[in-house]
């Protein structure tokens, strides 16, 4: 019987990650070639494609969310031999290894990707401002993946040649 192991499970979990960080940070790319604010908000009617290029972003920014919170962080503590538990211990111990900075930063990234999904353009001023946070909460899930990455490679001495690629964001 081929028993899968808690760090394999772990690293594969990480490549999806990779995949959908480098998917994020191609729309976040796109995204930024514009200024975001009401007015631009209050265009998206007559505008369907960037519509379009704003619900891909906002799709890849929940996914991969999701995917680190529900996925990720549970499948590191127990390739580390440690138990997983709620979502904000979970958050929490990350935060105490070292591999999140901040877990309040990390919950309101969370209560804006609901924002995101579910007060959809109810208010353009609000919904360009949350687009803007959003943004900006790219370098928080990118950094944090790669922090994961980095402590595969460190903390379990996991080869370079085992790793997907570190992401990096193109300049804002």
């Amino acid at each position: 019987m081929n028993q899968v192991l808690p760090v394999d499970r772990f690293l594969h979990t990480l490549e999806i990650v990779a995949y959908e960080g480098k998917h994020l940070a191609y729309s976040w790319e796109r995204l930024n070639a514009f200024p975001i604010d009401p007015g631009w908000v209050r265009g998206l009617e007559s505008a369907p494609e960037m519509a379009e290029r704003l619900e891909a972003f906002v799709s890849r920014f929940g996914r991969m969310q999701d995917t680190i919170a529900d996925k990720l962080i549970p499948q590191w503590l127990a390739s580390l031999a440690e138990k997983p538990g709620s979502l904000i211990e979970n958050l929490n111990r990350a935060e105490k290894l070292g591999v999140l900075d901040n877990v309040e930063e990390w919950l309101e990234a969370l209560k804006l990707r609901n924002r995101l999904v579910h007060e959809y353009m109810q208010s353009p001023e609000s919904f360009a401002e949350d687009l803007t946070m959003a943004k900006e909460y790219c370098n928080l899930l990118v950094g944090t993946y790669n922090r994961f990455r980095d402590d595969a490679r460190m903390r379990m001495e996991i080869s370079e040649e085992k790793l997907p690629e570190k992401i990096v964001l193109g300049e804002a």
